[in-house]
């Protein structure tokens, strides 16, 4: 008989140290901001993490050879792509694998592509190496986000230039389609460009009628040009765990990847042993979780979108709502929602900040209260002009 997950479990995270929760601490504000969830992790990692604790001994150690075969059977399984085990670097982080990205493929001054809008860390790292940020501008197809590939196209050609990609796309919760990745691959192969391409949220895909597609595993010639980052972090609520992976078919670029071990940590034990026992166990319990967060993201869509003045439009993967606060006219977003009581992440840190990030992975309760809660501030408006820029 299958488990049935709770994820309308309340879980009081107060006193864990949870960067999430501490901000706003002893304030009546709803942390709806960072990418980590407020569920439970599975029942099946716990088990691992309290078996691996039970051992006395946490001395180095080396990357788990079942691990491994999870990795290669996992891309076999899902995506149909055979991948060599040599291709895999077990690294800490993807913030930390796109600053290394930059820096053993690029020189000073050399040109990094990469969307207008996105996550963060993609902006910081080139400059990290001193190489100069290319935002690639952003357009609607089928009411998704992506990266206009006309524009890209047109650019003109150099040597040293990277693309950094993200799919599915954060903020805005794309999943590119085949064509439009083949459409990409070519622009890779045309241009000579390294791809490194931010795939963490791959195991989130919210419709069913929608499938992630890895674009190394398209073809030989964009495979051989591609960085891929992975991690069961987002997924299996592990990011405090420390454990990612990057695919490199290329032994130039995985040379790169692997060149400076003391500047990028080895993966921690305890984030081996969890990410061992979400690839092996964890699928149903996902399973349950995307419907779940799928549930979330039909009420947010509906409610958010009858509230004058907001805009959210489809989300395809991830538990980020890009909401659109442009008709509200604030001056400041942020400090207007917080003020509400409810703490999401301010637009302008991913390119636009006409818009609100919010964080639906969290039991519906706390949706439906952060909702009510941006309704009600929102509603007064009218009776509060000063707020407006």
């Amino acid at each position: 008989m299958t488990e049935v997950f709770d994820f309308d479990r309340e879980i009081d995270r107060s006193n864990s140290n949870s960067a999430k929760w501490e901000k706003y601490r002893n304030r009546d504000i709803l942390p709806m901001w960072v990418a980590d969830t407020d569920f439970a992790v599975a029942p099946a990692i716990q088990q691992a993490l309290h078996t691996r604790a039970e051992h006395p001994v946490f001395g180095y150690t080396q990357t788990p050879a079942h691990l491994v075969e999870l990795l290669v059977a996992r891309m076999q399984r899902l995506y149909d792509w055979k991948i060599d085990p040599e291709w895999l670097v077990l690294l800490p982080g993807i913030v930390g694998a796109l600053y290394l990205a930059c820096r053993a493929n690029g020189a000073p001054g050399d040109r990094v592509y990469l969307p207008s809008i996105i996550y963060p860390p993609f902006a910081k790292a080139p400059g990290f190496n001193a190489m100069v940020n290319q935002p690639v501008p952003m357009c609607l197809h089928e009411q998704q986000m992506i990266i206009d590939m006309d524009w890209l196209e047109q650019q003109p050609k150099s040597p040293g230039q990277l693309l950094l990609f993200c799919n599915p796309q954060n903020p805005g919760g794309t999943v590119y389609r085949r064509a439009e990745l083949q459409r990409l691959a070519e622009i890779v192969e045309q241009r000579e460009l390294v791809l490194v391409s931010d795939e963490i949220h791959c195991d989130l895909i919210l419709d069913q009628d929608k499938a992630h597609v890895p674009i190394a595993s398209l073809n030989s010639q964009v495979e051989q040009s591609s960085i891929t980052l992975m991690a069961p972090s987002k997924t299996f609520n592990l990011a405090g765990l420390g454990c990612a992976f990057a695919i490199v078919p290329n032994p130039a670029l995985r040379k790169g990847m692997k060149t400076n071990p003391f500047i990028v940590p080895h993966v921690n034990i305890m984030g081996l042993a969890a990410a061992e026992a979400a690839y092996e166990f964890g699928d149903e319990w996902n399973r349950q979780q995307c419907e779940y967060l799928a549930a979330n993201r039909d009420y947010l869509i509906d409610v958010i979108n009858r509230i004058p003045g907001l805009r959210l439009g489809p989300i395809e993967a991830t538990y980020l709502a890009w909401i659109d606060v442009s008709e509200l006219a604030l001056e400041d977003p942020m400090e207007f929602f917080e003020n509400a009581g409810v703490g999401m992440s301010p637009g302008g840190e991913f390119g636009d900040p006409t818009h609100m990030r919010l964080n639906f992975g969290c039991p519906r309760s706390r949706v439906e209260q952060a909702v009510d809660r941006i309704r009600t501030a929102v509603e007064a408006l009218d009776q509060a002009p000063s707020v407006h820029g």
